[in-house]
């Protein structure tokens, strides 16, 4: 079995290494924490594989959330693969192709959102795949807000990060 070096971890080929990031509601901290992964002797530098970093994946969100507030549908849906499945959190419909998920988007973006992570669990799980997992609140320009519970799944395509999942669901009352 092959294995690579990254930071401090030895990562044999195939390993999935998770990390997650918790962000503290209002106080622009967050905390970082990577079980060590499987090791294994004989691992040249050279060998390494780049895993992108929690703060990569949370840069993601960020990019998305930026575009939001463009009110463009057309930068939103970008951020979505061709192939991507959103279950957004303002509507029932389950959106499977790009003009849905645009669709669901101009609805959306008419109530003029702004986004804010309020507890985020990233996962890297490969070079080319992340999750990012928590919860979040949108804020509307009338003034209201719904928090939602939140997944996105993410994979590098062509040298990009793509959203390929993406739920989104109301907080439960009570």
């Amino acid at each position: 079995m092959r294995s690579g070096q990254f930071g401090r971890f030895r990562l044999a080929a195939g390993a999935v290494v998770l990390t997650a990031v918790t962000v503290v509601a209002g106080t622009g901290a967050s905390a970082f924490s990577s079980p060590s992964a499987p090791a294994e002797n004989g691992a040249s530098n050279s060998e390494a594989r780049l895993l992108p970093t929690p703060r990569e994946i949370r840069a993601q969100f960020d990019s998305w959330n930026h575009d939001l507030l463009t009110g463009d549908v057309n930068k939103v849906a970008r951020h979505y693969a061709p192939d991507a499945v959103l279950l957004p959190t303002l509507s029932n419909e389950v959106r499977t192709t790009h003009e849905g998920i645009k669709d669901y988007f101009t609805e959306f973006l008419a109530k003029k959102p702004s986004g804010k992570i309020l507890h985020s669990y990233v996962n890297v799980q490969s070079d080319h795949s992340a999750v990012d997992a928590g919860t979040y609140r949108f804020t509307f320009g009338d003034g209201t807000h719904t928090d939602a519970r939140y997944t996105f799944v993410y994979e590098k395509r062509h040298g990009h990060w793509v959203i390929i999942n993406h739920h989104s669901s109301k907080m439960p009352q009570g």
